[in-house]
């Protein structure tokens, strides 16, 4: 039996375990199971936390894996859920957080319902003849379109399968973005953290935006803001259940 605590940032959902003793690993094929929506509980993905080495600076260490079982350097909505579910086993009291990821060490805020985490640089990385590769801890592909609606976003994110693919459109709202997003190892879904990181630099980029960006996505809005010392993502995360799941 396996205790998991279900968050969900902007409809971007995770199921998460908080490893106490550090012995509870979450393989591959056990990640697929748990996020499966018809054989298994349902998610985007799986996080699992474990205490940080008191020298690292972190209050945890977070591994990530996608709905397909494979490993994933960090994720917004991923951590943003994290801090909520760290501060509400009282992990630590909060409102700052610090969660050790694959990407490096990222800090976090609770501002009530809002979140607000330390995403770290945007590295724009050029262009590929499609769009702008950006680099935020974990690979994005973003390509301006004139209707995110209307694009196959299925088909782009299988002609890029090791890459996280964003189709984005300034609205009449200034410095704001309609956005999709195609996740590495996942799919399609509501919403991607790092995602409109990696949008609103690479807008940022091409001139379309200013450096406080509004970015809507079927799930909702996130705020993101952008400056020399990195990017920070604002949005909400809720609990939604926990769960006891059997697991082979």
């Amino acid at each position: 039996m396996m205790r998991l605590e279900k968050y969900q940032g902007l409809g971007n959902d995770f199921l998460i375990l908080l490893d106490d003793e550090g012995t509870r690993p979450v393989d591959e094929a056990t990640a697929r199971a748990l996020c499966d929506r018809h054989l298994g509980v349902g998610a985007d993905g799986v996080i699992r936390a474990t205490r940080a080495d008191v020298a690292t600076g972190a209050h945890a260490a977070m591994k990530l894996r996608n709905a397909d079982g494979s490993p994933a350097e960090t994720s917004g909505n991923g951590l943003r859920c994290l801090a909520r579910a760290l501060v509400d086993a009282h992990w630590c009291a909060g409102p700052e957080v610090a969660v050790l990821t694959d990407a490096g060490l990222r800090r976090l805020r609770i501002l009530g319902d809002e979140i607000s985490v330390e995403m770290g640089p945007a590295k724009v990385v050029g262009g590929n003849g499609e769009g702008t590769l950006v680099d935020m801890g974990n690979p994005h592909l973003v390509i301006v379109v004139d209707d995110p609606a209307t694009v196959d976003l299925l088909a782009l994110g299988r002609r890029h399968p090791d890459l996280n693919v964003e189709i984005i459109a300034p609205t009449f709202v200034p410095h704001s973005l309609a956005m999709r997003v195609h996740e590495r190892g996942v799919g399609e879904t509501l919403a991607c953290g790092s995602g409109v990181c990696a949008a609103a630099a690479a807008a940022y980029d091409l001139g379309l935006v200013g450096e406080r960006v509004v970015v809507y996505q079927p799930g909702g809005a996130a705020v993101v803001e952008l400056s020399d010392d990195g990017v920070t993502l604002t949005g909400p995360a809720l609990h939604v259940a926990t769960i006891e799941a059997y697991v082979a």
